[in-house]
């Protein structure tokens, strides 16, 4: 009646591919994010914990108050002026999106849309020259 013959067996390859996947990556480190910090700038527009956790937040809020709400005025942080812009703010001192963007959001599997319509000051640079 029971086929104790085949599901033990069963169950023994069963635990044995779940404990393979779970021991498979024991031991292997994977390397902290190393963006670029930009030249000349020590400052941002929040402190540095808090953009690294809610810089998308800020981002979001600054869209919506530009785009859909026509707030254009810049924002004071550090006794410094920045548009609320991700090319003319973020991008002015972050002038990479290869070195800075992309390093932490490769490392938390994050794809962001903002490049759906925004330029990299890089990508334009390269568009202008080659014109």
């Amino acid at each position: 009646m029971y086929d104790a013959g085949k599901i033990i067996p069963g169950l023994i390859v069963f635990v044995g591919l779940m404990l393979f996947a779970i021991y498979y990556n024991v031991g292997n480190k994977i390397e902290d994010p190393k963006p670029e910090k930009p030249v000349g700038y020590t400052s941002c527009v929040l402190p540095l914990e808090e953009i690294r956790a809610e810089h998308m937040v800020l981002l979001n809020e600054w869209r919506d108050e530009v785009i859909r709400e026509g707030k254009r005025e810049k924002v004071e942080a550090g006794g410094k002026m920045y548009e609320k812009s991700l090319q003319n703010g973020c991008m002015h001192c972050h002038t990479s999106q290869e070195k800075f963007c992309d390093q932490c959001h490769k490392y938390a599997s994050v794809n962001p849309y903002c490049w759906d319509c925004h330029v990299t000051p890089e990508y334009g640079k390269a568009l202008g020259e080659a014109n």
